[in-house]
């Protein structure tokens, strides 16, 4: 195991789709972080669905 390197594999907080590591496709994830601390992430395809939801900071309970 690598120091540093997560061993959870992240899932779409929209849609629970998982994201492949190895692929390139992972750079397109987003990663958001809770006021608490907790980190949440969005595959691209949710991410460009609700592009001005985060940018205008709603909630994910108005999404």
């Amino acid at each position: 195991m690598l120091e540093g390197v997560p061993t959870d594999v992240p899932g779409c907080r929209q849609c629970a789709t998982t994201r492949d590591a190895r692929a390139a496709d992972a750079l397109a994830w987003v990663r958001e972080r809770d006021p608490d601390g907790r980190e949440h992430w969005l595959c691209p395809s949710c991410t460009r669905r609700h592009v001005r939801d985060i940018e205008a900071k709603l909630p994910h309970e108005w999404w």
